[in-house]
C-alpha cells in the first residue's frame, strides 16, 4: 500500500505548493500590481522554483484569478468569524475595525481588492476586470445583509456608503502616505454607524 500513501503525500504537497503560490500571488499583486509583477516575483515570494509556477499557472492572468480567488475567500473567512458576534450592528462596527487595524497596509498599497479593480479596468482586453468586481460585489452583500438585518431603510444604500468610505479612506490614505488617515475616517464610520436609528417595530 505504499504506492497509495505515496500518491496521498504527493497530492497533498501539490496542493500545498498550489495554496502557497495563490497566496503569493495575493500578496505580490497588491504590493507590485499586476504590471510590475513577474511570475518570478511569486515564486520567490513562495519559496517555489520558477519552473514550477507554469505547472499550477499557465499565465499571469491565472495567477490574477487566483490572488482574486484569495481575496474572495479572506472575506468569507472574515465575514464567519464575525457572524459570530450576535448584533449585526457589532459585526459592522468590527468590520470597520479591521479596516482600521491594516492602516499601515492601506497605506503603502491601498485596498487589496479596489486596488487590483481599477489597475484590471485600465487594461485594454477587459478580461479580468469583472471578475475584480466580483469581490468587491461580495463585500457589498454581506455588508447590505447586516444592515437589512437590523431593519434599517434602503439597506443596500447604506452598504454602499459604508464600502464607498473605506474604499476612499484607503484611497486618500495610498495616496497621502498617511495612516492616520484610516484611523479617523474609520472612526467617522464608526460614529456614523452608532448614529443609524432602527425604526420603530424594526
Amino acid at each position: 500500500m505504499s504506492w497509495v500513501t505515496d500518491s496521498v503525500n504527493r497530492r497533498v504537497a501539490a496542493s500545498q505548493k498550489r495554496r502557497r503560490l495563490t497566496a503569493a500571488a495575493a500578496r505580490v499583486l497588491h504590493e507590485q500590481g499586476v504590471e510590475r509583477t513577474t511570475l518570478a516575483d511569486i515564486a520567490r515570494e513562495a519559496d517555489v522554483p520558477v519552473g514550477n509556477v507554469y505547472y499550477y499557472f499557465k499565465t499571469k492572468d491565472d495567477l490574477v484569478r487566483a490572488a482574486l480567488s484569495e481575496h474572495g475567500t479572506h472575506l468569507g473567512e472574515l465575514a464567519e468569524e464575525l457572524g459570530r458576534l450576535a448584533d449585526p450592528r457589532g459585526r459592522l462596527k468590527a468590520l470597520v475595525e479591521a479596516w482600521i487595524g491594516q492602516r499601515d497596509v492601506a497605506a503603502r498599497f491601498g485596498c487589496p481588492a479596489g486596488t487590483l479593480a481599477v489597475e484590471l479596468d485600465k487594461r485594454a482586453d477587459g478580461v479580468l476586470d469583472a471578475e475584480a468586481g466580483a469581490v468587491i460585489r461580495q463585500l457589498l452583500e454581506w455588508v447590505g445583509g447586516q444592515f437589512r438585518e437590523l431593519g434599517l431603510p434602503d439597506p443596500d444604500g447604506l452598504a454602499l456608503t459604508l464600502v464607498a468610505g473605506y474604499q476612499g479612506m484607503s484611497l486618500l490614505a495610498n495616496a497621502l502616505r498617511d495612516p492616520d488617515v484610516m484611523t479617523r475616517e474609520g472612526t467617522r464610520l464608526l460614529r456614523w454607524l452608532d448614529s443609524l436609528e432602527v425604526p420603530a417595530g424594526g
